[in-house]
């Protein structure tokens, strides 16, 4: 009996690459119920983002906490949140994966933490990462940083994203733009 063979397809250089941070999320966390609004219009306005961006040919890089279950994917998380009622499911119908789009869980807050981001990117020769996500002051923000320090030319635009406290939210987009120098200008 002939074995199944995986398709061996090479990933296409993408001088910008939109990586979306946990929007993949049943927000089943403290203080989840303040984030699931502000999440949707974040949503909204990503996923007409995702579409402009992936007619110039940019890749899209999912990048979900995989909330501690070492055996999980993120097809389960994709099923699981779709199945959700209300603007978790709608989210998470909004923004499924598109054939070709890259998806990769995460242990902790970072993109870049313990995961295979570093290489895609490199593997792709990616100058120019486009943040969005959940939590502007925290995943987000912590994604950001660390692609500043790998020398990223980083846009978070502000409209995409989204946290429990617009004063937080206000403050991490302002550290964003000041210290790690990023763009934060609506989509």
């Amino acid at each position: 009996m002939p074995r199944s063979r995986i398709p061996n397809t090479p990933l296409k250089p993408s001088a910008t690459v939109l990586v979306l941070v946990d929007f993949i999320n049943p927000m089943q966390f403290p203080g989840a119920s303040a984030l699931v609004d502000d999440a949707l219009e974040a949503a909204r306005a990503t996923a007409r983002l995702k579409r402009r961006l992936a007619r110039q040919g940019a890749t899209c890089i999912y990048a979900n906490d995989n909330y501690g279950i070492w055996h999980s994917d993120f097809r389960a998380l994709l099923d699981h949140c779709q199945a959700l009622p209300g603007a978790r499911g709608e989210i998470a119908h909004l923004l499924a994966p598109d054939d070709g789009d890259l998806t990769i869980l995460k242990p902790l807050h970072s993109a870049f933490h313990m995961t295979p981001l570093e290489h895609l990117l490199r593997q792709m020769k990616t100058e120019r990462l486009v943040l969005a996500g959940l939590a502007a002051d925290m995943c987000v923000h912590l994604t950001a940083m660390d692609a500043y320090m790998r020398g990223y030319k980083v846009w978070v635009p502000s409209n995409c994203t989204a946290a429990e406290r617009a004063p937080q939210k206000a403050a991490a987009l302002a550290q964003m733009s000041t210290v790690l120098k990023c763009s934060v200008r609506a989509a």
